[in-house]
């Protein structure tokens, strides 16, 4: 198997309406570094990325498969408003941690009532098709370490 790279990127996401969602290309960002094949970064992304060089221009279409899901509607659910204890003011679109079996999961709330609290704990871009238009900055042989590690150092 090929020794494993550190690949490093300035990018562009924009959603199906055209929206800049998020870029590595605005001042103060720096470029996204990540480790091919340790899951740093969405699946869908990192195979259009294998084996391309510094340079290189790649634009890209994720579909909600490769990206973060379709959206699961049994994340959305109603709680008793009493789950938010000491927290004065509840609006759409905040987000708080929540305790689950599983471990802390982040939770966006959708709607209020006076006796419930509807949060969705999909990821906030489930569901939607993302489009990437990367540049490959700088590609690497992944030292033994950041292997070891799962991630860039």
């Amino acid at each position: 198997m090929a020794q494993p790279r550190v690949v490093t990127i300035h990018y562009t996401l924009t959603n199906d309406q055209g929206e800049q969602l998020d870029s590595s290309r605005v001042e103060g960002r720096e470029p996204l570094s990540y480790l091919e094949g340790a899951q740093n970064i969405i699946g869908g992304l990192e195979s259009a990325l294998n084996e391309k060089n510094a340079g290189d221009q790649v634009k890209v279409s994720v579909a909600p498969a490769e990206g973060y899901g379709e959206v699961n509607e049994e994340l959305i659910q109603p709680v008793p408003r009493s789950a938010f204890e000491g927290v004065d003011t509840i609006e759409p679109g905040m987000q708080f941690q929540a305790q689950t079996p599983g471990g802390p999961q982040v939770v966006r709330v959708v709607e209020v009532s006076e006796e419930t609290v509807t949060i969705d704990a999909n990821h906030p871009l489930a569901g939607e098709t993302l489009h990437f238009d990367v540049e490959v900055v700088e590609a690497r042989e992944a030292t033994d370490e950041e292997q070891e590690h799962g991630h860039v150092h």
